[in-house]
């Protein structure tokens, strides 16, 4: 039997002092979650630290594995928590090179060649790691594991991409009973009114392929969904740990909506008192009167679209599939409210295809928009898109500096097609002045829903913040310990090989 600590870095960094970090979500990590429960199922003694709702604390990560005494350490990393994870790498390294440092999730699995050349991991795992995570824990020969590349001496090795799993049923509760719901109380109400919060997946993958997104390379491409049976019984079980929301982390959870009704309504005859909400994003060509009213009555009480851009022609351009209209985000908006849901807006700024007059178009569509809240981010080519992989392939990437990629950042991480630095940043601060603060049915719409809510000082505060914040973050930067012992790669001369992804058995999302 292994003794395994799975750590998920801070967040913090990640979004700064910018409007963002008021809303900052804090909330145990799913994909921890998901492969503990595997761990545990062959017999393994795991543990999660999580730091994702404090500062990066490397002392508090050295008198955690000192106390744990780990047989492997398992870390998982977005884009921005990259150097939190190579500094990670080197603390556990330097108590012992006998524990084994396995990486996981966005990024590593993006770059796995290179994030084993930036840090002292021993191997990483790539895509869906449930089952090849516990191999690793069984004391399985890394040659025999699919899904993984490793250090060999002074060679990387790569056992090629493992199949996604095709029945999720298969697979075990995640371990949600690993996270005190007591650490997951501080969420702001802004997007969270019942804490505590977990996240959780009633589906895997995306069928669609926007240049943006990088989901496809931990999550394949395709569309894999639970059975409403087993949907209902993580209600369940999520509840009986005293957790009083979930955040769905679905992609597309509304795009096959027979499914979709049946999920809603097992989970209202599960009769538990937890609340959630769709905050990935859906699908606004997706949007359904009668899906909409199942899922309010399953105790959804909020649904957050994905509306990136506010131009037909953007829409087409970076992959949403020709089905995603402006038109139709309105009409998803109008569905939704009347079916009693709130409703949340993300946009993005300076996508591949975007011009000054396109961004205008997204702030004004957001300005017109009916929605509760509203969020603008910066398009970053982060690793494992396809934007990023043009980027690269063009030479438009100006910093592999892991802590700036931030969508709230006001560093220059590349140089884009149409639009200067400068520019970007301009819009940035213009979309919240136009669309959120001096747009008055905005303001309305937050004054009487927070006195409906019982939120009213809670929003005067968050407003005061949101008023002088600035929109970008200018600070970034977690502070390390070892800094000076992270293995070094040249970027420039050893250019980033281009993301791949296993492609699931069950492509097709009806609509």
């Amino acid at each position: 039997m292994a003794k395994v600590l799975l750590i998920n870095p801070s967040y913090q960094a990640a979004y700064g002092n910018s409007k963002a970090s008021i809303v900052n979500p804090f909330f145990p990590t799913l994909g921890l979650a998901t492969i503990a429960a595997v761990a545990k199922q062959e017999g393994h003694e795991v543990e999660i630290l999580d730091l994702c709702w404090r500062p990066y604390d490397y002392k508090l990560i050295q008198s955690r594995i000192s106390q744990v005494k780990p047989d492997i350490v398992g870390i998982t990393a977005t884009t921005p928590g990259m150097n939190q994870l190579r500094d990670i790498s080197c603390i556990v390294k330097n108590l012992s090179e006998e524990i084994l440092v396995v990486g996981g999730g966005p990024h590593p699995s993006a770059l796995p060649a290179e994030s084993l050349h930036e840090s002292r991991m021993d191997a990483v795992c790539v895509g869906e790691a449930d089952y090849s995570f516990s191999e690793i824990c069984n004391g399985k020969s890394f040659a025999e594991i699919n899904g993984l590349y490793y250090r060999s001496g002074d060679e990387i090795i790569s056992t090629g991409l493992r199949p996604p799993i095709d029945n999720l049923d298969d697979l075990p509760m995640p371990a949600w009973d690993l996270y005190d719901p007591a650490d997951y109380k501080k969420i702001s109400k802004l997007i969270a009114s019942y804490p505590p919060v977990a996240t959780v997946e009633f589906s895997r993958g995306c069928v669609f392929t926007c240049d943006f997104c990088a989901s496809k390379v931990t999550m394949s491409l395709g569309y894999r969904k639970k059975s409403p049976e087993r949907c209902a019984e993580e209600v369940k079980y999520l509840s009986s740990l005293g957790f009083k929301e979930f955040w769905l982390a679905d992609d597309i959870f509304t795009s096959d909506q027979k499914w979709a009704g049946e999920v809603s309504d097992a989970i209202s005859q599960a009769n538990v008192d937890m609340h959630w909400t769709c905050n990935n994003g859906i699908r606004v060509e997706s949007a359904d009167d009668d899906l909409f009213k199942k899922m309010n009555k399953a105790g959804c009480y909020r649904v957050s679209f994905g509306f990136e851009s506010g131009n037909d022609e953007v829409l087409k351009g970076f992959g949403k599939g020709g089905k995603a209209t402006i038109e139709q985000g309105r009409t998803a908006v109008k569905k939704a409210r009347a079916a009693g849901l709130q409703t949340n807006a993300y946009m993005m700024l300076g996508l591949s295809c975007d011009d000054e007059n396109t961004m205008l178009d997204t702030i004004e569509y957001a300005r017109t928009l009916s929605v509760d809240l509203l969020k603008f981010g910066l398009a970053i080519a982060f690793p494992g898109t396809e934007m990023f992989d043009n980027y690269v392939k063009k030479g438009l990437v100006k910093s592999f500096d892991w802590d700036k990629y931030v969508v709230y950042s006001d560093e220059q991480l590349f140089v884009h097609e149409n639009l200067s630095y400068d520019t970007l940043q301009n819009f940035m601060k213009y979309a919240y002045k136009r669309a959120v603060t001096f747009n008055p049915r905005f303001t309305i719409r937050r004054f009487f829903n927070a006195l409906k809510n019982g939120n009213f000082l809670s929003d005067v505060y968050h407003g005061f913040l949101f008023v002088v914040m600035p929109s970008v973050s200018t600070k970034n930067t977690s502070i390390y310990v070892a800094q000076d012992q992270w293995p070094q790669y040249d970027f420039t001369k050893n250019s980033p090989q281009k993301s791949t992804y296993q492609t699931a058995s069950k492509i097709t999302a009806p609509y």
